[in-house]
């Protein structure tokens, strides 16, 4: 369960990271800079995509594994589309299990 664990908070942080990025790019870099917005476009959406799907996968398993109610994994599911909510979720619900 340790891999399970050290696993998703890994995950956790990158999508939340990735979100950022993907969102300063889309509010900061297009209006200005229309060719690297293009550029950055593909791999940060395919990254954080990625990241996204391994963060659910995770997230379910990790809800298996450790028990949560129906409560807790929804929101720990929905955090994973608000802007800095996978922080939010790495504060308050991984580090009492760390």
């Amino acid at each position: 369960m340790f891999s399970l664990f050290k696993s998703f908070k890994i995950v956790a942080l990158l999508e939340g990271i990735s979100y950022l990025v993907l969102f300063g790019n889309m509010l900061f870099i297009k209006p200005y800079y229309l060719d690297i917005y293009n550029t950055l476009l593909f791999p940060v959406g395919m990254a954080h995509g990625l990241l996204f799907v391994a963060y659910i996968i995770l997230a379910l398993f990790l809800s298996n594994a450790l028990k949560w109610d129906i409560k807790t994994t929804l929101i720990v599911l929905v955090a994973s589309i608000i802007p800095f909510g996978t922080f939010y979720i790495e504060k308050k619900y991984l580090k009492s299990h760390s």
